[in-house]
C-alpha cells in the first residue's frame, strides 16, 4: 500500500501512467502522450487536471466510451482549414492530431485551422498551445463542455466552463494564457468535494440558485461564469465554434464524464496555429515581443506586489521546480492512482 503522500520525480510518473493506459489498449505512442499532458499538467500546478484523472479516463475506456484504438477521419475543405472526426478518441490524442495538422498548415499557408467532432475531455489546454509554441507558431485552443455554468440570467446549468486558451512565441518562455470562463475551473470544486473542504463564497450557487460555500453543493449546482455576462458571452462563443461549427454536441448536450455513462461525450474542438510574424520583417516579431515583455514587467506595482509576471509564467516557474524537487500526490490521488496501477500490474514506485 502506498503512504499518505508520496513525491515522484516526472519521468517515474509518466512511465507509470504509460503503461496504465497501455494495459488498456492504447498504444503506446499515444498512451505517452495522454501521460506527458496528465502529469504536465501537475508540474504546471493545475493538478485538477493531472493525473488525478486517470481514474475516470480508464472508467469510460472499460466501458467502451472512449475508444483505445480509434479511427480517427481527416478531411482537408480547403487548404488552411481540416476537420477531424476524432470517433470517441482520448481526447488528449485527438488534440495532438489536430493541433499538429493546424501547425502543418500554419508552415505552408500561414495560418492553419482544424476543427474536432465526436471527442472527448482533454485535458489541460495549455498542452496543445505549447505544442504550437513549440513549433515556433501562435496559436488559440478552443473547445466546449458538459453543461457546469449557467448562461447569464440563468440558474441551471447550459454552458460548459470552456478555457479560453492563447499562446505566442517568447523566446524560452511563451506566454500562454489558459483560463477557464468560470469564476473557477470546475474541477477545483469537484477536489474540494471530494476532499470535504469548504469553496469561497462565489464561486458557485447550489441547486435552488443560492450562493453556497459547500463544496459539493456546489458541485451539484452550478459554477459562475468569470466577469458575469463576459464570461457567460466568451462562453457562448466556444459553443458556437467547437459545438455548432465543428458538428459537436453543442447547446448543453455535450456528456459529463463522470455522470453520463449512457453514451460518449461528443465534444468538440478547435485549434488555429499561425505564424507569429505574418506580418512583419524577418527577425522583427522576435525583437517586438521581448520589448513588450519587457514594458510590462517594468510598469509600475500595485501596493504589495514583488514582480509584474506575464501569462503562463507563474505555471513556468512552478515546472521548473516540480522537475527539480518533484510532484507531491497525497491523499485520494494517490489512492486511486496507486490502485489503478495495481490493477493494471504496473509497478508505481515507493
Amino acid at each position: 500500500m502506498p503512504q499518505q503522500n508520496q513525491v515522484f520525480t516526472e519521468a517515474v510518473l509518466t512511465d507509470a501512467v504509460t503503461g496504465i493506459f497501455a494495459t488498456h489498449g492504447v498504444p503506446q505512442a499515444d498512451a505517452r502522450r495522454v501521460a506527458k499532458c496528465l502529469v504536465l499538467a501537475d508540474l504546471r500546478g493545475v493538478s485538477s487536471h493531472g493525473v488525478s484523472r486517470v481514474p475516470i479516463y480508464l472508467d469510460r475506456l472499460r466501458r467502451g466510451l472512449v475508444k483505445a484504438a480509434p479511427n480517427m477521419v481527416l478531411d482537408r475543405p480547403m487548404s488552411v482549414a481540416a476537420r477531424l472526426d476524432a470517433d470517441n478518441a482520448l481526447g488528449f490524442v485527438a488534440a495532438t492530431r489536430a493541433m499538429a495538422e493546424a501547425v502543418d498548415m500554419a508552415r505552408v499557408h500561414g495560418m492553419g485551422m482544424c476543427a474536432v467532432r465526436r471527442s472527448t475531455h482533454f485535458g489541460m489546454a495549455a498542452n496543445y498551445l505549447l505544442q504550437a509554441t513549440d513549433a515556433g507558431m501562435a496559436a488559440f485552443v478552443f473547445t466546449n463542455a458538459s453543461r457546469a455554468m449557467p448562461i447569464w440570467g440563468g440558474r441551471a446549468p447550459f454552458l460548459g466552463t470552456s478555457p479560453f486558451a492563447f499562446a505566442a512565441p517568447a523566446g524560452e518562455r511563451p506566454v500562454v494564457l489558459d483560463m477557464a470562463l468560470s469564476v473557477v475551473a470546475r474541477g477545483k470544486v469537484r477536489r474540494a468535494a471530494a476532499r470535504g473542504e469548504p469553496i469561497p463564497l462565489g464561486w458557485a450557487l447550489d441547486a435552488d440558485g443560492n450562493p453556497t460555500t459547500d463544496a459539493q453543493k456546489g458541485y451539484e449546482g452550478v459554477v459562475l461564469p468569470l466577469a458575469g455576462p463576459k464570461g457567460s458571452g466568451l462562453s457562448l462563443m466556444m459553443e458556437i465554434m467547437a459545438g455548432v461549427m465543428s458538428g459537436s454536441a453543442f447547446g448543453g448536450a455535450v456528456g459529463n464524464q463522470y455522470s453520463d455513462f449512457d453514451a460518449p461525450q461528443d465534444a468538440g474542438h478547435v485549434f488555429l496555429a499561425f505564424r507569429p510574424d505574418l506580418f512583419l520583417e524577418p527577425g522583427h516579431y522576435e525583437t517586438r515581443i521581448k520589448e513588450l515583455i519587457r514594458r510590462a514587467k517594468d510598469q509600475p506595482r500595485a501596493a504589495g506586489v514583488e514582480e509584474i509576471m506575464m501569462p503562463g509564467e507563474i505555471e513556468a516557474r512552478a515546472t521548473l521546480a516540480r522537475r527539480r524537487d518533484g510532484i507531491r500526490l497525497d491523499g485520494e490521488d494517490l489512492r486511486l492512482l496507486a490502485q489503478e496501477a495495481a490493477r493494471a500490474g504496473v509497478p508505481l514506485p515507493q
